[in-house]
């Protein structure tokens, strides 16, 4: 008789035939091989998730909100909704912190079994696709600065967040459909339908929302480098390069630490779908590395949700600049004649901004 042991993919589970039926035969007869003390790991690495990515986030939508439509970049509006996005994620993180801590059990209900789920994926949806739309934006700023004024507008950006976020919504719809509590042995566990149709569709969702848009990024930001490269545009105007190198310093940083998360996660889901897939027979110690990868793996992947504040804070010093500004304003201390004029300068970053033209001519770079 085949037994059940803890040794079981506890997000991203299995176990489900095409009618819908829980599959017992997939139980591993393998010995539990799961790594010691992880219902200690687990659950300390979420609530520390949660906790900084709850203040973090809040204070980075606080800080590039503060400034309001007057003197923003338009690369906040992208922030912020990357903020907002983390924000409501970290709020699912105690929930499977507590299921770690009980071996995976989950007592919560079918209800928020589904909807953390769904929360989970909009928001790898939504930062993806917004490190994606922040790459284009990068693009247009440098290569096609005079032919994308309307597409760089605010009108338009808004309108690009309020697409990424509704496609975001509808690409999580799975999750809701094919989430679900099983009970096995007394104990209940939230768990995916591993399906057929399931697992093509969870495929073609790698290759969507992860491989695809990375191809996007890494487009942008070579031709970027090689127009650079090409174009002595630091020599028609060198402060205003340099505010561009920075802006893309910041966002190139941003897109890394989501890639170093994310990809270690696809690349165990990609392997443990093309196993599935192909009904391939796999040892014991094939399966103890995919399933203590994918719990490493996603504990990376949602690290990523508390490292942006951290990237902002040190590397945008637009961003340390109106933290300042706020803490001297709340704290009712004068603002000196210095702070005023840096306050001047960070508030126009970009407005100023233009490149050499043919025939002398110059192009602002409104609110870069």
């Amino acid at each position: 008789m085949e037994t059940y042991t803890s040794q079981y993919d506890y997000y991203y589970g299995e176990n489900f035939t095409d009618n819908g039926e829980l599959d017992i035969s997939v139980f591993s007869e393998c010995p539990d091989a799961q790594l010691f003390g992880l219902n200690i790991f687990l659950p300390t690495i979420y609530f520390f998730i949660f906790f900084t990515g709850f203040f973090g986030n809040l204070f980075v939508i606080f800080v590039v909100g503060s400034k309001g439509k007057r003197g923003g970049r338009l690369v906040d509006t992208f922030i912020i909704n990357l903020a907002f996005a983390d924000l409501i994620f970290v709020f699912t993180l105690p929930l499977w912190a507590i299921s770690a801590s009980q071996n995976n059990c989950w007592k919560f209900g079918d209800e928020l079994c589904r909807l953390s789920s769904y929360i989970i994926a909009v928001n790898r949806f939504s930062n993806i696709f917004f490190l994606t739309c922040m790459s284009v934006d990068r693009y247009l700023a440098v290569v096609k600065l005079m032919d994308s004024r309307y597409l760089r507008s605010s009108k338009c950006i808004r309108a690009t967040c309020v697409a990424v976020w509704l496609s975001s919504l509808f690409l999580g719809v799975p999750s809701l459909k094919y989430r679900r509590v099983v009970e096995i042995q007394n104990s209940s566990y939230c768990m995916e339908d591993n399906s057929l149709s399931f697992l093509g569709l969870s495929l073609t969702m790698v290759f969507l929302t992860f491989v695809f848009p990375v191809l996007i990024i890494l487009l942008c930001y070579g031709t970027i480098i090689m127009h650079l490269n090409k174009h002595c545009v630091a020599a028609a105007n060198p402060r205003a390069q340099a505010r561009r190198r920075h802006s893309l310093k910041m966002v190139f940083s941003i897109i890394v630490a989501f890639v170093v998360s994310w990809l270690p996660f696809n690349i165990f889901k990609v392997i443990r779908i093309g196993l599935q897939l192909s009904n391939a027979n796999v040892s014991c110690e094939a399966d103890s590395w995919q399933q203590n990868g994918l719990l490493i793996s996603c504990c990376l992947a949602f690290l990523n949700s508390c490292v942006n504040p951290a990237i902002y804070f040190f590397l945008d010093h637009n961003f340390r600049q109106r933290v300042k500004i706020l803490c001297q304003t709340l704290l009712g201390k004068p603002m000196l004649l210095n702070t005023q004029n840096s306050t001047a300068s960070f508030t126009n970053i970009g407005t100023s901004e233009s490149l050499g033209a043919a025939g002398g001519r110059t192009q602002t770079d409104s609110n870069f």
